[in-house]
């Protein structure tokens, strides 16, 4: 029998309290999902999340009994949230599906283990730890985390037609924690099922997505996803775009010490048009600062990497740094792929790397003088104002920025003559 007794995060004092809340008078408590899993992958363990036989009514009642307080976060579907010393854990009632339609499900609460087992959806999401720290087993997890073998609980088809979001927590889930390739009945049920998809919310795709898209390298979940019609489904964008920067991108990212960035990702794969990049972001329905991320890049020049450093001075200050950092980024990543015996690609890499480092550090300066300074040179209120300062701010960009307030005045004096 696997025991995890052993681990920190079992022994810790809050848990035991949940234990001891949930397994009196005949009820019973076991962690179930993530905990255990990572558990026995030897990843960090974050979330503790509780399966148990008492209804949502039952454990509110035996928390206020104990004096640990309950917050009701999800009653309709079983789950309250016990918080003992500020750390919060999530207690659901054991489950059974009543009725799915691919989108949601209706559930009852049930007693039965091995039922709430098979009503999940990865068998590596579906296992138990009780009170003792005894792994319990009900689909054959064990022998999947052992291949990292990332596998539906029973007939892929019907666990995919529950809930057609878990097409991409197949992939996402792969992205994680499989390795060589993925279950065979998976993608054939992910490929059969991709159309239907476009059936759920568009927060609910993009937040898989996105989680999919932090992976430290989620490389090969999208060239399966490609291979079998998920990824175009999803993003159509990408159709003729392709994923071939992945690969460079995150062999950057660990080189060069760059925090994974799920956007510049994302970018890797879809190509810099604002009119498309807009269209996706409504369909997506992006939080307002990726739409704005999306917007800086796509309307950032293409850089040409033998810029010297005041002409790229002045381009950061015409067009902004965040979108140029961008196509930097991705110009690096093409010329990182190409550079392994190629002595131009890695000048080019190393160009490109200096720019990127300017662009990172970049303060943009102040415009010394303002449509205030210009009125009191005499030009009347109106659009000659504006058109001036315009004048005298190209002039200044073109000097390098390096005229300073009283040398701008005096232009100015001499232009209003």
């Amino acid at each position: 029998m696997t025991n995890l007794g052993h681990e920190t995060w079992f022994k810790d004092p809050a848990l035991t309290r949940v234990f001891t809340l949930l397994n009196a008078d005949g009820g019973e408590g076991r962690v179930v999902g993530g905990a255990v899993r990572n558990s026995l992958m030897g990843l960090p363990v974050s979330d503790i999340d509780v399966a148990t036989t008492l209804t949502p009514e039952q454990v509110i009642e035996r928390a206020a009994a104990s004096g640990i307080k309950a917050v009701p976060t999800g009653v309709a579907h079983g789950t309250v949230t016990l918080v003992i010393d500020g750390k919060p854990f999530e207690v659901t009632t054991l489950r059974a599906d009543v009725e799915t339609d691919g989108r949601r499900a209706k559930v009852a609460f049930s007693s039965d283990w091995q039922t709430d087992a098979e009503r999940r959806d990865l068998t590596i999401n579906a296992l138990y730890v009780d009170s003792k720290g005894d792994v319990i087993d009900l689909v054959g997890g064990l022998a999947d985390i052992e291949k990292r073998n990332i596998r539906f609980i029973g007939d892929a088809a019907t666990r995919v037609a529950e809930d057609y979001l878990r097409i991409l927590r197949f992939y996402r889930f792969f992205a994680y924690y499989g390795s060589g390739r993925p279950d065979a009945d998976g993608l054939r049920a992910c490929a059969s099922a991709r159309a239907k998809l476009k059936t759920l919310s568009a927060e609910r795709l993009w937040s898989e997505l996105r989680k999919l898209l932090s992976a430290e390298d989620p490389g090969r979940a999208l060239l399966w996803m490609r291979q079998v019609g998920v990824l175009s489904e999803i993003l159509p964008e990408t159709e003729k775009w392709g994923i071939d920067a992945v690969p460079a991108l995150i062999s950057t990212e660990k080189a060069l010490g760059w925090k994974p960035d799920r956007l510049l990702r994302l970018a890797a794969i879809i190509p810099p048009d604002a009119d498309r990049l807009e269209k996706m972001a409504a369909r997506l329905k992006l939080a307002n600062a990726e739409v704005a991320w999306f917007k800086a890049w796509a309307k950032a020049p293409v850089i040409n990497d033998e810029l010297s450093s005041a002409a790229f001075a002045r381009l950061l200050y015409r067009h902004g740094a965040d979108g140029i950092q961008t196509r930097l980024k991705l110009a690096l990543v093409t010329a990182r792929g190409k550079a392994e015996g190629d002595m131009q690609e890695m000048a080019r890499s190393a160009r490109l790397g200096k720019l990127l480092e300017l662009a990172e550090n970049w303060k943009k300066p102040q415009f010394p003088i303002n449509g205030t300074d210009v009125m009191g040179a005499g030009v009347s209120a109106g659009k000659q104002v504006g058109e001036t300062l315009s004048a005298l701010e190209n002039f200044w960009i073109e000097e390098n920025f390096s005229p300073d307030r009283a040398a701008l005045l005096a232009r100015l004096n001499d232009l209003t003559k």
